[in-house]
């Protein structure tokens, strides 16, 4: 009797149309009963078949639901929807879909879902008692609203997952990226387009950006022509001063060159021949003459002069800098289809010492490859320092002599909720460790990029962000305690501690973690640092790059350490002069700073971090780097920094990270908090040395005009607030941003990266003549005063048409020569009288419309169309294609 009523109350959990009778008889293990009160285990085979076949669809619905505000931060919600659409039938409830939501979950609206956050942006959904199950083909949606907007794709982040029990986690395939064959981009079939512009491309209801459609572009682009021979003379970077010879006329490189080194070293310019040699210029027997010589008459490092004649061509240079700048200007004068250059002569010095460019390998880990591959780069562009972010919440990314947890776990990220083999999963890295996401560089592999760096006069600085920011080393540590504790070893468990085990805290970071900063009153926390810092310095010094300059981060503390024991103990007895929980910030990153400076390196901070401490207690010798919001006020922390002396090297977010979207489109890569359009141009037009007079050409994040008032401002005790820098003070260089959060692979890195690098470099080594001095006096700027002239800036737009140019005719070509994966431009394009008409934001490459869905054509003058319109550019090497727009 009770078989007979089990058999009369199961039912095959999954079931498909066309399986096999074997299929079907291994399901049977995984039932249900028919009544809903019933919910029985999920098979592993169950699992995984729902993983294959569940059809995901993440859906932003609006920025401005009822109830929300429409402006401002406080309140501010989007509304969003996730479908699930299963192919087969599903009954069980006991399992759980894990995925990374970027914007906190406030209000689930759904009576057979709920989503809870489980850590940083890591979210898990699972049925309510109310569920019924999935029935095959019927879609159920979770309606959802979530903190502040949504203005991008990258926000649907990838890789759902599935997990029930003790089952091996099921990776949901729809929500799995894909790539474009033909333009390399990354695509997200699980992520519904935006179409409304108004409801979903809007911050709030006073934003002013304008969705960068073809017509949008088409008017930004206007003014910038093809113009033949004016890539010829032209480098990048623009040197200092060049002088075209009166017999000037085309010297041919086709046989190559042929060095005369007369005296000086080959070793430290082999990278930039090698160069040379990949656009079509060996050395050769035959080859054209390049003879070096001593530059005696400058002290600039990089500093070089270049003649070019008929006959051959001298380099001179002071330093092997030099040498390589020198051979890298002859590269880029060289068109690569004529192989010839005209005779001038070059005299030549960087504007700032500093020109760097920093690649975050922590959020989602980058080849060793791709590291090498941008420092052929950077040299080839005259850049010389390599910020390498290899530490964070989300990886710890380089062994370290004696303490292996930190990359046996925290390299890695899986679904282990213990966290004992690997870190939680984050932004998108699905449940298994083996993916390109998670990894790490061996002490073999820092020493050969150390020393590819040092072949290309490249620094590298290493940066482990604390004492926030520190989530994979804390929970690696933690893992290494308790190993040793559970070997009966207290002492060792407790060396190199980084949490206090009693701290009651609550608290979150800007990323909603709440155990993500180390303990700042726990000695073992500096034992862990010194370590760490020992161990990377033993890595340079066998790399012949001695550690001179070392990033600790120190922005972003979320506040921990209120009611940790371990603090209230060291509040009532330390030595250091610490007396507030306020303070406990500042006094990591002064006593931190002081170590580095007693090993003879200097320390750097993130500018935030770096404005909480108090200078008297810093050494002198300090780098603040600037990542402050100009149309926030930022550029006054930057001004009090460079006044107290220590190294500001600019990252202003606006134009120099490059982890931003170029365009204002959502379907663009990047992440958007304080830019949604950061292009070539806008980069090209940053006044680096006088931040304030920005303000007369650019807008804020909503497109919306600001003021930037860089007058003194006193308290009320007549104590400075505020003003400009003091007489002769500078800035000490100027470094490109890329964080890895949204950026999953290489290649895209890659198309992030160039060829805004190219500009980057640009500005780090000219400082062009159309730039607004800076007012030490102090100044008022805004879109209404007229610092900025009208003739400053008809010379910016003129010499942008010239640097556009020799990107689109020269330096993009080259590019592709060695095998960067650049951005290739999105088209502007405008109908008017019927005709089609086009341009780019640099001219030189091709582009091709096709008219209801029929062959591509390449553009070559305005032509009569009729009909739906699509347009796209073409790569250089007509190889691979730019992002696909329609013309309205």
């Amino acid at each position: 009797m009770k078989l007979k009523l089990l058999t009369a109350a199961i039912t095959v959990v999954l079931a498909t149309s066309g399986c096999s009778d074997n299929r079907v008889m291994e399901d049977k293990s995984s039932v249900t009963q028919a009544s809903a009160d019933v919910s029985p285990t999920m098979t592993q085979t169950a699992l995984n078949q729902l993983g294959d076949t569940l059809d995901v669809k993440y859906r932003l619905v609006t920025n401005f639901p009822d109830g929300c505000p429409t402006e401002g931060v406080d309140g501010r919600c989007f509304s969003a929807q996730i479908d699930l659409t299963s192919s087969v039938d599903v009954m069980n409830d006991d399992w759980a879909i894990y995925y990374s939501q970027m914007r906190p979950v406030k209000e689930v609206q759904s009576d057979d879902f709920t989503i809870t956050h489980v850590k940083g942006d890591l979210h898990k959904i699972t049925p309510t008692a109310s569920f019924k199950g999935f029935k095959r083909g019927q879609t159920q949606t979770i309606d959802f609203r979530g903190d502040l907007w949504q203005l991008s794709e990258i926000d649907a982040m990838p890789n759902y997952y599935l997990v029930s029990g003790e089952l091996t986690p099921a990776l949901i395939k729809s929500t799995v990226v894909a790539h474009d064959p033909e333009t390399g981009i990354e695509i997200r079939p699980y992520a519904v387009a935006y179409t409304d512009a108004d409801t979903q491309y809007k911050r709030s209801d006073t934003d002013l950006i304008k969705w960068a459609t073809p017509e949008v572009l088409f008017q930004a682009n206007q003014g910038i022509e093809f113009q033949v021979g004016a890539a010829t003379n032209s480098i990048i970077p623009t040197p200092l001063k060049v002088e075209l010879m009166s017999d000037n006329k085309p010297v041919s490189l086709h046989s190559g060159i042929k060095l005369e080194l007369n005296g000086q070293k080959k070793e430290p310019i082999v990278a930039a021949l090698n160069r040379l040699a990949r656009i079509g210029v060996p050395e050769t027997d035959n080859g054209l003459s390049v003879a070096l010589s001593s530059l005696s008459d400058s002290t600039h490092t990089g500093a070089y002069k270049l003649e070019i004649t008929k006959q051959g061509i001298k380099l001179a240079a002071g330093d092997d800098a030099g040498f390589s700048y020198g051979l890298s200007s002859l590269a880029s004068l060289i068109d690569t289809k004529a192989l010839s250059i005209n005779t001038m002569r070059i005299e030549d010095a960087p504007r700032y010492d500093f020109r760097g460019m920093h690649i975050d390998v922590s959020r989602n880990f980058h080849s060793k490859q791709l590291v090498l591959d941008m420092l052929d780069q950077m040299a080839a562009y005259k850049l010389n320092k390599l910020h390498l972010h290899m530490a964070d919440d989300e990886g710890w990314r380089l062994e370290i002599d004696g303490l292996p947890e930190l990359t046996d776990i925290g390299s890695k990220r899986c679904h282990d909720l213990s966290e004992t083999t690997c870190l939680l999963p984050q932004l998108g890295s699905g449940p298994f460790a083996e993916t390109s996401v998670s990894g790490y560089y061996t002490k073999a592999d820092y020493i050969e990029i150390l020393k590819y760096a040092s072949a290309r006069q490249i620094q590298v600085i290493p940066s482990m962000d604390m004492p926030g920011h520190s989530r994979a080393a804390i929970k690696s540590m933690e893992a290494r305690y308790n190993s040793f504790m559970a070997a009966g070893d207290e002492a060792a468990a407790n060396e190199y501690m980084l949490i206090d085990l009693e701290d009651k805290t609550e608290y979150s970071s800007i990323q909603y973690y709440d155990d993500n900063t180390l303990n700042v009153c726990m000695e073992s926390t500096f034992h862990f640092v010194d370590k760490v810092v020992d161990e990377i310095a033993k890595l340079h010094e066998q790399a012949g790059q001695p550690l001179t300059i070392y990033h600790i981060g120190a922005d972003e503390t979320a506040g921990a350490w209120l009611e940790s024991p371990q603090c209230k103990a060291f509040m009532t007895n330390n030595v250091q002069g610490v007396t507030s929980f306020d303070e406990f910030g500042a006094y990591f990153v002064e006593r931190v700073s002081n170590i580095l400076s007693d090993k003879g390196i200097e320390p750097a901070g993130w500018s935030d971090g770096m404005s909480h401490t108090r200078p008297s207690m810093m050494p002198q010798k300090s780098q603040s780097n600037i990542w402050d919001v100009i149309s926030h006020d930022g550029y006054k922390r930057a001004h009090d920094q460079a006044n107290l002396g220590w190294d500001a090297i600019l990252g202003i977010p606006e134009v120099l990270y490059f982890d931003f979207p170029y365009e204002a489109d959502p379907k663009e890569h990047g992440y958007y908090w304080a830019s949604r359009n950061s292009n070539e141009r806008k980069l090209y037009g940053f006044m680096p040395d006088n931040l304030p007079a920005n303000a007369e050409q650019w807008t804020d994040i909503q497109g919306q005009a600001f003021e930037a008032d860089d007058t003194e401002k006193l308290s009320e005790n007549g104590k400075r607030i505020s003003g400009p820098m003091k007489a002769d003070t500078r800035f000490a260089g100027i470094q490109g941003q890329i964080w890895s959060e949204s950026l999953r692979s290489d290649e895209l890195v890659e198309y992030m990266t160039f060829p805004r690098l190219l500009i980057l470099a640009e500005k780090a080594w000219h400082q062009a003549s159309w730039e607004v001095p800076y007012q030490y006096s102090g100044a008022v700027y805004n879109q209404s005063t007229a610092f900025f002239t009208e003739q400053m800036r008809a010379e910016q737009a003129k010499q942008w048409g010239v640097i556009a140019n020799t990107l689109g005719q020269k330096e993009l070509l080259k590019l592709d020569k060695a095998g960067i994966e650049y951005r290739v431009p999105t088209v502007g394009a405008h109908i008017y009288d019927g005709q089609l008409h086009t341009n780019l934001i640099y001219p030189g490459l091709d582009i091709q419309y096709r008219v209801a869905g029929g062959q591509w054509i390449t553009f070559e003058s305005p032509v009569a169309v009729k009909g739906l319109v699509e347009v796209r550019a073409v790569a250089a090497d007509g190889v691979r294609k730019g992002r696909v727009l329609t013309v309205n």
